[in-house]
Order: C-alpha cells, then sequence, then structure tokens
C-alpha cells in the first residue's frame, strides 16, 4: 500500500502537520528544515491512520446531496434550512425573508447567483463579527478575504489579511464566532501553541463543540 503526497507546503513551523482534504488529496505542511526524506518516512508510518481518513471522506462525500435548483429544495443560511421559490419576477434575482425566491429568469445559472449571495452575506456578517472581536482583543487587521475554499473555513496571513470561506455563512452564528475568533488571534499567536488555544478559550469558552460541528458537518456546506 503507497500514499501519494498532493502537495508539500513548508513554513516557519516546528512540526509536521498531515491534512486529508475533502477530495482525498493528502497535504503535507513541513518546517523548511525537514527532508524530503523525513516527510515521506513519516507518511509511511501514518499510512493507516491516513487511509482510515480517506475511507470516512469517502463515506461523507457519498452523503452530499448536490443542489438541483428547484421548488421546494432547502437552503441553509446562518445554521437554519430555507425553502427555495422560483418566482416569474426578474427581479431581484435571489433574495431571502421566511424563504428563497429565486427569479425563474436566471435558472441556468442558479448556482452562480446563490454563490455571490452568499458571498455578499459573507462578507457582510464576518466583517461585523471580525470588527467586533478585534477591538474586544484590542488588535487590527489590515483586509479580509473571502474565498472558495472547500473545507479551510479561515486562515490569516502574516502581513495580517483575514480570510474566509463564503461557505462558513451555511454555518450557525456560533460557529461563525468560532472561526472568527480563531483567526482574530492568529494576529497574535502565528502557531497552534498552548498559549493560543488558551486565549482563544478565554474569550470563547466553548470552542470545542463549534469544532466538532465543523468536523462533523462542514461537508454539508455545500450547494
Amino acid at each position: 500500500m503507497s500514499v501519494k503526497i498532493s502537495k508539500i507546503i513548508r513554513t516557519n513551523r516546528k512540526t509536521i502537520a498531515l491534512q486529508i482534504k475533502q477530495d482525498g488529496c493528502l497535504i503535507v505542511r513541513a518546517p523548511f528544515c525537514a527532508s524530503g526524506k523525513f516527510i515521506k518516512d513519516l507518511v509511511f508510518k501514518k499510512m493507516f491512520w491516513i487511509q482510515k481518513k480517506k475511507e470516512l471522506i469517502d463515506q461523507k462525500n457519498k452523503n452530499i446531496v448536490r443542489k438541483e435548483f428547484v421548488d421546494g429544495e432547502e437552503f441553509l443560511y446562518l445554521g437554519q434550512p430555507y425553502r427555495l421559490r422560483i418566482v416569474e419576477r426578474k427581479t431581484p434575482l435571489l433574495d431571502l425573508s421566511a424563504e428563497f425566491f429565486l427569479s425563474k429568469y436566471c435558472l441556468g445559472r442558479a448556482r452562480e447567483i446563490f454563490v455571490d449571495w452568499y458571498r455578499e452575506k459573507a462578507r457582510e456578517k464576518l466583517k461585523e463579527r471580525v470588527d467586533f472581536y478585534a477591538l474586544m482583543i484590542g488588535k487590527t487587521y489590515r483586509r479580509i478575504n473571502i474565498t472558495g475554499a472547500k473545507s479551510r473555513w479561515g486562515s490569516c496571513s502574516f502581513k495580517g489579511n483575514l480570510n474566509f470561506s463564503w461557505r462558513l455563512i451555511m454555518a450557525p452564528d456560533w460557529v461563525v464566532d468560532y472561526v472568527v475568533v480563531h483567526e482574530i488571534f492568529h494576529l497574535i499567536e502565528k502557531n497552534h501553541s498552548q498559549r493560543f488555544w488558551r486565549r482563544v478559550a478565554k474569550l470563547y469558552p466553548e470552542y470545542k463543540k463549534p469544532r466538532k460541528w465543523l468536523k462533523n458537518n462542514g461537508h454539508l456546506l455545500v450547494i
């Protein structure tokens, strides 16, 4: 049995981390000083763990139902499901009140319309929450970027940019807040040391609950 490494990302980190992406690809995050042989040997030792993780991801992927954008279909927003209604009007193309209302004239690009809507709402919500928590801890950030990442919910660059996946807007607001708090503290701690997690726990004591939620349900935040 062999395992293919899809990508090796080298940074100033001190340890090696293995990540199995939603598509089954293996990403290795390693220090600059780690040799290729050392990385390959470690991957070999973790082979059965990697295989088990891939099998779990394959099983989760089988449960994902891709949206068809038909009347009555449910879409998530901040953790709540809303039914879709196809309507006659031409504008707005998509909006949300008690239900999602989608113009029948844009059904050919319904997925694109939904993604654009989710991106806009994610930018509004995340900026609001980032500003709130940044003020609490007395830190400033450079800018917020909304990405299309499928499993990396947030990240913080060394320049102070905060990146969030638009898919996060489909999760409950308490999950959104956790990801924001997590990335905000990376403005102070650039790693996942015990000191980092103590800071997170002090501001968000229940952080393990949203982490578990994302682990169990993150694969469902798709359209």
